[in-house]
């Protein structure tokens, strides 16, 4: 199967939009961080607020430096590889809340003004993620939005699952049921019963049914499957977030 690397321009300036919207409502319900609340644990497990905010602003640098590099050709200095990111996790997690916020924000800001410095001719260009999933540029900013919904949840701030919105629910099952599907995921059927939707994976198994945040808080293991109707008992699902569905193309000259 081979996936388009295009994106029409005005569905790239959506995607923007939504990345936006989702960086300023997590910006917002940072205003109130204190030192103390930042050092309380976070959903994840041995993460504090503070670990899942640095996270947050590195990742937003790895995705600025592969933007940069699909904009200009040429590598924006030396790439931070998994024990530089968990080194700067780990000494970035104790800071006091004022600066955690401004290192995020930001981050987040820099991120937003090398997107808009992208010449729309190199948004399909093919670029490599850490873990060796190849994506167009574009596809970059659906991990922003990913990573900043989730991890919004993760900060304990009063911001859950059922405050992600449609458009982000709707992508988010679509991408990783499609993915699940190329790995034969034993589950026959998804039904996301307040959007409308269903996916078939396969003839027989188990059907997974439920409201569409919940669907994907269950595959994001932020959730629990007893929280949607199946029959039998639904699996295991596997590490989150999945690659892209396979099929892209050749990366561009």
């Amino acid at each position: 199967m081979t996936t388009s690397t295009e994106l029409d321009p005005a569905d790239i300036a959506a995607l923007l939009h939504d990345v936006r919207s989702s960086a300023a409502r997590l910006a917002a319900d940072l205003d109130a961080l204190t030192d103390v609340t930042a050092r309380e644990p976070s959903v994840l497990p041995g993460w504090s607020r503070g670990h899942v905010i640095t996270h947050l602003a590195r990742s937003a640098d790895v995705y600025r430096w592969l933007l940069a590099l699909a904009r200009t050709g040429i590598e924006p200095g030396a790439r931070a590889d998994a024990a530089t990111l968990d080194h700067a996790l780990r000494d970035g997690a104790s800071r006091g809340a004022a600066e955690l916020v401004a290192d995020l924000r930001g981050s987040l800001a820099r991120l937003l003004d090398e997107t808009a410095a992208m010449p729309s001719d190199r948004w399909p260009t093919l670029v490599t993620a850490l873990a060796g999933w190849r994506h167009p540029a574009w596809y970059t900013l659906h991990r922003a939005r990913r990573e900043l919904e989730t991890h919004h949840i993760d900060l304990k701030l009063g911001y859950t699952t059922v405050d992600w919105p449609t458009g982000y629910v709707t992508w988010a099952l679509d991408e990783t049921i499609a993915t699940l599907a190329a790995r034969n995921f034993p589950v026959a059927r998804f039904e996301a019963t307040d959007l409308d939707r269903s996916w078939t994976l396969a003839p027989t198994g188990p059907t997974a049914t439920g409201p569409g945040h919940t669907l994907l808080a269950w595959l994001a293991g932020r959730g629990p499957d007893e929280d949607l109707r199946s029959a039998p008992h639904l699996p295991t699902p596997p590490t989150w977030p999945l690659p892209p569905k396979p099929g892209w193309g050749r990366a561009h000259p």
